[in-house]
């Protein structure tokens, strides 16, 4: 009886970590890469090109690849502000609470370059595509930075013995035998 409820228990974690990816996505590619990697592109969100928006990203997605459960939440975007005026960092939230950015809450000054830093949960295990909104002061549209990856569970959390691997219950009927 236990074991079912352990089993039942687990399916409900695998339903609820799956549950943060979009319903709309269909097949997923798995990152191979050991390593976090950046894409990156200077143009400014879709509402314009970056003379017309005022700033600059150093990049607009970060792909964390395939990392360890609990392994290092955060990356950084680099904004600038290429306009002669003093550009203002209203609001930036994540898509959900897993997702948090932090910003500088002073005006950043024309030329001047800052740091976006987002933190993401990675105690979270799976996949996972998230979104960083970006709202500023006198402008219409706001910017929005993208992070995905994978987490992957440790060996520990593998709920079933792999090939080789003893299995602890050593042969015993699950339902007790009677």
């Amino acid at each position: 009886m236990k074991k079912i409820v352990a089993l039942s228990v687990l399916c409900f974690g695998m339903v609820c970590a799956y549950a943060q990816t979009p319903a709309t996505k269909t097949a997923t590619k798995p990152a191979t890469k050991p390593a976090a990697t950046a894409t990156t592109t200077t143009t400014a969100p879709a509402s314009g090109t970056v003379a017309d928006a005022g700033y600059s990203f150093d990049k607009m997605v970060y792909d964390y690849g395939t990392i360890d459960k609990g392994a290092d939440p955060y990356c950084e975007f680099q904004l600038t502000n290429n306009s002669k005026e003093p550009l203002v960092i209203q609001e930036a939230h994540g898509s959900c609470g897993c997702t948090v950015p932090e910003y500088p809450k002073d005006p950043i000054k024309p030329g001047q370059t800052v740091t976006i830093r987002v933190r993401y949960d990675t105690n979270r295990v799976g996949p996972f595509d998230k979104s960083v909104t970006i709202t500023f002061q006198g402008k219409d549209q706001p910017a929005v930075l993208k992070i995905h990856g994978v987490v992957k569970a440790p060996p520990a959390d593998t709920p079933f013995p792999g090939p080789g691997q003893n299995n602890s219950n050593s042969g015993a009927p699950v339902n007790g035998g009677n």
